[in-house]
């Protein structure tokens, strides 16, 4: 099963390794990722294989919600389906 997962904040050294590192505590692999720096704000999308994920995808949810907020970030994590759902045009 994918997850969107989605980070949105004030640019820092260290994200992309922080958000990855977290993954990866939880036997989340990163498929693609896009990222971009705009007027000092970092955005970034990534879609995650979480199918082999070691928690539920609720825990998996508030953990990376939590990194976020000690971080100063936004950080969403979204099942494909509900994620494309929510984003048909």
């Amino acid at each position: 099963m994918k997850a969107i997962v989605t980070v949105v904040g004030k640019d820092q050294v260290g994200i992309i390794a922080a958000v990855c590192i977290k993954l990866a505590d939880f036997n989340v692999n990163v498929l693609d990722i896009s990222q971009t720096v705009m007027q000092g704000y970092f955005t970034m999308m990534m879609v995650v294989d979480i199918s082999g994920c070691s928690v539920p995808l609720s825990q998996l949810c508030t953990a990376m919600e939590e990194m976020g907020k000690e971080k100063g970030l936004s950080i969403r994590v979204q099942r494909e389906d509900i994620f494309e759902a929510m984003h048909r045009v």
